[in-house]
């Protein structure tokens, strides 16, 4: 029942540039219920272990219930006989399977985590964070931008921090505000000459006014969508250009 899109052959050429080291820090941005999870948090880890069963995952999203409920999906697909067909020397290593930590047979590790979560210990050849910021937390900062500091605080000292040399990032996520976690690592990168990064912006209607995804939203669709929402949080969420520090 999948409905194939255009984003999603971007997508798949972006994470096959990411796992041929060809792109070390990459972030995609697109808007809501456009399968972002769907490739980030689920296919892109399982088949990366697949390829490289020795290497180490973490994935991060909002909350630690997320996170680990990804990891359960990506766990079972692992273990599923389908998995197996494709990648027949990867499995899960019998005595470690808890949902949100688990290791391969080849002592590749696997662990999900939510944004203010610790990190101490585990080391990561992929860093995957998939929609860093809530919706309650998005309410919260229309009043109290700092709120989206503290997630970029956490990425800093946190599962930043446990990279492992010539590892890569992955940030898939809805834009929110100029200071949401993209904004931030931007202008970060900017200020500092720091690391390179790639953006990738999926909006939901391209500059032809066309849908990027016809197959599943309509133009009509979105057109009304667009008519409901306010016009910073159609912006920001659904065309990844958000105009001020709170949407």
């Amino acid at each position: 029942g999948f409905v194939d899109g255009r984003h999603h052959k971007v997508m798949a050429k972006k994470f096959q540039e990411i796992a041929d080291g060809k792109t070390k820090r990459l972030i995609i941005n697109m808007p809501p219920r456009h399968t972002k999870s769907e490739f980030a948090s689920y296919m892109l880890p399982a088949w990366f272990l697949g390829k490289f069963p020795d290497k180490k995952i973490i994935q991060c999203s909002n909350t630690a219930e997320l996170a680990v409920g990804f990891g359960r999906k990506v766990r079972n697909l692992v273990a599923s006989p389908q998995y197996g067909k494709i990648f027949p020397n990867v499995s899960l290593r019998s005595d470690s399977k808890a949902a949100g930590r688990w290791s391969t047979n080849q002592n590749g590790e696997y662990f999900a985590i939510g944004v203010g979560g610790t990190v101490t210990g585990k080391g990561a050849d992929l860093l995957i964070i998939d929609d860093p910021h809530s919706e309650q937390e998005a309410a919260l900062a229309s009043t109290n931008p700092e709120i989206f500091d503290k997630v970029y605080e956490w990425y800093t000292s946190g599962p930043r921090q446990r990279l492992q040399p010539g590892g890569s990032i992955v940030v898939v996520m809805t834009r929110w505000s100029k200071k949401d976690l993209t904004g931030q690592i931007l202008k970060s990168a900017a200020q500092r000459s720091g690391e390179t990064w790639e953006v990738i912006e999926l909006p939901a209607l391209l500059p032809s006014d066309k849908p990027i995804w016809p197959e599943f939203w309509s133009v009509q669709e979105l057109e009304a969508l667009k008519r409901e929402l306010p016009i910073g949080k159609w912006m920001a969420q659904y065309q990844q250009q958000p105009t001020s520090d709170v949407s």
